[in-house]
């Protein structure tokens, strides 16, 4: 190579370093002079992390105000991912082990046993929504369906580094850290690893410093029901969110995330049932928002709330909390009481029942018992009991049951037959043979018999005599002539057999129809005495006798009475009244009816010398099960139905017993229940039977 080439590479070179240290100063002139000071407030910039701030939970009171529902003080055990120092494994393990000694649980909701004899099992129970849970489970973990809880565990000791764990601690750290990712642990959503633990779980957390570690501990509020035996069907109860709630798949295959959309965390209580789940989206509140501050070495250097949480609205009910732990008590000691010292087949067998008490000048459901029941207190720890009791204490019967009214549907027969000009109250249309003799109409012998309570026979009964002693042929006969479409029109205009407008989840019932296959017009008889096809509900016969003490006027039943502002006790939202359906009356038929109703209710010893005029009507409703094969005796349920006092209507009842022995047994109930009600609010006795009448 020529000197001449050197030289020019040489240059070449020159004038490459040169425009490269130009290049670079250029750049050092940009940042240090240019941007220097926007660089420089970047390099000192903190970094913002918000979190939330739980909002308590809304009350629930009675008409009253006076609890049913409430809150009470605690702390929560988190994991803060910002504070975290050290492996999560070990901080974990320390935290569980600090609640083992205190007794708290922990979050945890794999279904897979803890190690026993060398392997595991899954534990979930066989509904559709554990199904989902460990379905969920194994589709998380990348395995086939078909895999076994053991090799459901061999992923999550890979997945989470537990292989140098016992295999007892793999099991509780494999199903935490499932839930942390479940919950969507992050740096900005702290996981909660448990609610409302002990005192001495918070001091030993602090006591070892391990909240400068990453453990949280918050205050929070959780669910207390200063008697959990009250109303548990009816103020429900607070549980988890499901996986399945929490992310939908739609039948298209679409995925969404609604209560995430709806301000959710996974880890968040929610209303599962009663008024619970019907009142969530006021009793819930709005949360606040924590703002944590770290600068660029991670060190935490403020903290504040930038919105403060706003407590949900309380839910003020229709519920009268004296008259309803009074019905609690009074249909537990009837249906004991039954059991004792009943005969055979005539209450003996009685196991369970329910009762509905209305205000009649509203539709509000002043009290609400079922029996047997459950204490919402002890509800999760003793599910398992409670779900495999043979009696179904966790059954709304109130609302959910289902029974045949036997006589109590004979009022509605009578309206019905007044309304369409078919009888008058005084007519007698038929001669009763009473119970050895059979109606015939269909048949030349061998039809249905009376049976009716207090008369031998062989008279011809006037509407109030019918009703008083209950005699079938006469119901037979007027049943025949409206045909059970007419009798089923006036039923659900009262109330029977359709929705009652109750805000929590109810039974709409049945009544006997021509379009129901197994119809014949013998069938039609049986459902004017309130058998056949018919089931209604206790809520049902209590609106229905509702209606018949406002004279064919039907209110909307309903538990909500309003919403008040938590903290200043404002009323936000009252209701007023609703009038659902209306049967007109101008020509007195339903203070017709309810004459044969008073009547009724004096022919029995229990309500004869009652100082109060009351208007009742009971049923015995044949069961299905047969315990004299021979002569074709069935059990009876016990049915009931009643208002009063007649002059002012106050409220209504409606009841059912199972295997009650028959509608006289359940007088005893009413009685007590109008005694709680009534003398109890206006003095006592003294005023009832001076004929003093207080609101």
């Amino acid at each position: 190579m020529d000197q001449k080439s050197v030289f020019r590479r040489v240059g070449g070179l020159i004038v490459i370093t040169v425009l490269v240290l130009v290049g670079f100063v250029l750049r050092l002139v940009q940042f240090q002079l240019v941007q220097g000071e926007d660089l420089l407030a970047q390099a000192q910039a903190v970094t913002n992390y918000k979190f939330r701030i739980t909002a308590a939970r809304g009350d629930i009171v009675d008409q009253y105000g006076r609890s049913l529902a409430t809150n009470a003080s605690g702390y929560n055990l988190a994991l803060n991912k910002l504070m975290l120092t050290g492996g999560v494994n070990d901080m974990l393990r320390e935290l569980i082990e600090i609640l083992q000694a205190s007794g708290d649980s922990w979050n945890d909701t794999v279904p897979i046993s803890a190690p026993e004899n060398g392997g595991y099992s899954f534990t979930d129970g066989e509904d559709a929504a554990a199904h989902k849970r460990l379905e969920n489970l194994k589709k998380n973990l990348g395995l086939q369906q078909y895999a076994t809880a053991d090799q459901v565990m061999a992923a999550m000791v890979k997945r989470y580094a537990l292989e140098e764990c016992e295999p007892g601690w793999q099991r509780i750290l494999g199903g935490v850290r499932y839930q942390m990712e479940l919950e969507e642990f992050s740096e900005s959503n702290n996981f909660v690893l448990a609610k409302d633990v002990s005192d001495r779980t918070v001091a030993v957390v602090k006591e070892r410093g391990l909240t400068s570690r990453g453990a949280d501990i918050t205050e929070t509020s959780y669910r207390v029901y200063e008697d959990g035996t009250i109303a548990p069907h009816l103020l429900g109860d607070l549980g988890q969110i499901f996986a399945e709630d929490w992310r939908v798949v739609g039948e298209d295959g679409s995925v969404s995330y609604p209560l995430r959309d709806a301000g959710y965390k996974m880890n968040d209580l929610i209303g599962r049932s009663g008024l619970e789940k019907a009142c969530e989206s006021r009793l819930r509140g709005v949360d606040g928002t924590k703002q944590v501050s770290r600068d660029k070495n991670g060190v935490i250097v403020s903290s504040s709330v930038i919105k403060a949480p706003q407590p949900g609205d309380t839910v003020v009910t229709t519920v009268n909390k004296d008259l309803q732990n009074t019905c609690n008590e009074a249909l537990e000691a009837l249906i004991k009481n039954l059991q004792a010292t009943a005969e055979e087949h005539k209450g003996k067998e009685a196991t369970s029942g329910a009762v509905v008490v209305i205000d009649v000048k509203t539709g509000g459901i002043l009290a609400m018992a079922n029996y047997p029941s459950y204490d919402l207190n002890l509800y999760s720890t003793h599910y398992t009991q409670y779900s495999q009791d043979p009696n179904l204490p966790l059954i709304n019967r109130a609302l959910q049951g289902l029974y045949e009214p036997g006589s109590t549907f004979k009022p509605v027969v009578a309206i019905s037959g007044l309304v369409n000009g078919l009888i008058t109250p005084e007519d007698k249309p038929v001669r009763c043979g009473g119970a050895q003799a059979s109606y015939n109409f269909y048949v030349t012998s061998n039809g249905p018999r009376c049976e009716g309570i207090g008369h031998r026979g062989g008279a011809s009964l006037n509407l109030y005599d019918a009703l008083m002693y209950s005699c079938n042929t006469y119901f037979y006969d007027l049943g025949r002539r409206l045909g059970v479409d007419t009798m089923d029109e006036t039923a659900r205009q009262m109330g029977l057999a359709t929705l009652t407008g109750v805000e929590l989840p109810e039974a709409a019932g049945r009544l006997t129809s021509t379009e129901d296959q197994n119809f014949t017009k013998g069938l039609e008889l049986m459902a004017a005495i309130g058998q056949g096809n018919a089931a209604v509900t206790p809520v049902q016969l209590a609106t229905y006798a509702g209606t018949l003490a406002n004279k064919g006027v039907r209110y909307q039943t309903h538990l909500i009475a309003g919403y008040q502002d938590t903290n200043t006790g404002e009323m936000l939202e009252s209701f007023e009244p609703v009038v659902e359906s209306r049967i007109e009356d101008s020509t007195g038929m339903f203070d017709a009816v309810e004459q044969g109703m008073v009547m009724a209710a004096r022919s029995y010893s229990a309500l004869r010398d009652y100082p109060l005029t009351l208007a009742a009507k009971t049923g015995s409703p044949q069961r299905a099960e047969v315990y004299d094969p021979v002569r074709g005796y069935h059990y009876l349920n016990s049915a009931a139905i009643a208002y009063g006092p007649v002059e002012d209507p106050q409220i209504a009842i409606g009841a059912i017993i199972e295997y009650g022995g028959g509608g006289a047994n359940l007088l005893p109930l009413v009685k007590d229940i109008f005694n709680a009600y009534y003398f109890e609010k206006t003095g006592g006795l003294q005023a009832a039977q001076e004929g003093v009448l207080l609101p």
